[in-house]
């Protein structure tokens, strides 16, 4: 079971940075790299605190959920990861609409990426 990666997939499905985790926990973003990189084990407080801020159950952290499995076998580079930060950092004054007109170009990009 890997907390860090189940609550690193939630955070990026919520288009959440660590940043934003940041600031809705008072945790910092070097601690939250670590739990996510599987470098420290987050107290129990420490996971209610991260789950109040992507709004889930704490019990979501130990499911045994394809969300986790998902993230595990596809693994972003870190250029990818780079471009979805940024695209999520301009993403944010963009309506509802648009925003999701975004998601799906940046969704039919990287699935022609792949077969290429």
């Amino acid at each position: 079971m890997k907390i860090g990666t189940t609550i690193r997939a939630h955070r990026l499905q919520r288009g959440m940075s660590q940043g934003d985790i940041e600031k809705k926990t008072g945790l910092l973003r070097c601690y939250l790299s670590r739990v996510e990189n599987g470098h420290t084990v987050p107290s129990l407080d420490t996971l209610s605190k991260i789950a109040v801020a992507l709004d889930l159950p704490i019990s979501q952290f130990f499911a045994d959920d394809s969300l986790g499995r998902q993230l595990n076998t596809q693994k972003l580079s870190d250029e990818e990861l780079r471009f979805l930060t940024q695209v999520r950092r301009y993403s944010t004054n963009l309506n509802e609409g648009d925003r999701k007109l975004l998601l799906a170009m940046v969704r039919k990009f990287a699935a022609t990426a792949k077969r290429a």
